[in-house]
């Protein structure tokens, strides 16, 4: 799987939000781009990753 870029191998049936979760984001502060398409927060443990998918993980920085 290639998220930001950068090819990864996932483990078999793991969900976009276990993943996150083990890569360390914190759910409520990002964005995830799923091969061209924005993933709706609600719908993160119902998808299973595949290693031919492209993701995107966009983190929100506050500031002013």
């Amino acid at each position: 799987m290639t998220v930001n870029g950068e090819d990864l191998q996932i483990k078999d049936n793991i969900s976009l939000y276990d993943f996150l979760k083990q890569q360390g984001y914190d759910t409520l502060k990002i964005a995830v781009e799923l091969n061209g398409d924005i993933v709706p927060k609600n719908q993160y443990k119902d998808i299973i990753l595949k290693n031919e998918y492209t993701m995107e993980v966009v983190s929100f920085v506050g500031g002013g």
